[in-house]
């Protein structure tokens, strides 16, 4: 816990302090196929899932899209709604847009556990920029790192009634 009372990566956080989300599962852990609300696929990765991932469904990230939620712990099943605490944020850069991915679980992530995450997004975010580049599509990518809680979802912001969709294909 550092002297704000956030949680830190490595310590004993104090969970009531530390908020509380909806979240939908939209990739269970293990799963190659990435479906929208709807149950369409949106997306075949060549690749199984380490981790659930899903959004949060009253909140827009950075880039236009629902705000991005990574669930550890066992496999949940497509979705699957919960409500989570979340420990903290992994902030991506995604062809130059703002892009957190809230980490959510029902105990805060251990060092490893949070070492490994971020392994797994720097890899993500390579392929990122070489999938946009393939497509045309510039800007840069990158994983910037872990950030508390708050300040990924300071930069969220609540879904509007009338919201269809991101502006920009992905």
């Amino acid at each position: 816990m550092s002297a704000t009372g956030t949680f830190r990566p490595g310590t004993t956080a104090d969970a009531a302090a530390e908020p509380v989300v909806e979240v939908f599962i939209e990739v269970p852990r293990g799963s190659f196929l990435k479906r929208d609300p709807n149950g369409r696929v949106h997306f075949v990765s060549p690749l199984p899932c380490p981790y659930n991932y899903g959004a949060v469904p009253a909140y827009l990230g950075g880039e236009g899209d629902l705000l991005d939620v990574v669930v550890l712990g066992p496999r949940l099943r497509f979705g699957t709604r919960r409500r989570l605490r979340v420990w903290g944020a992994i902030t991506l850069t995604d062809r130059g847009e703002s892009d957190d991915k809230l980490i959510c679980s029902a105990q805060p992530p251990t060092p490893q556990e949070i070492r490994r995450l971020l392994r797994f997004f720097r890899f993500y975010a390579r392929c990122k920029a070489l999938r946009n580049l393939w497509r045309g599509r510039p800007g840069r990518n990158a994983c910037e790192g872990w950030c508390t809680a708050a300040e990924a979802l300071k930069r969220a912001q609540p879904l509007p009634e009338r919201w269809v969709g991101p502006a920009v294909p992905f």
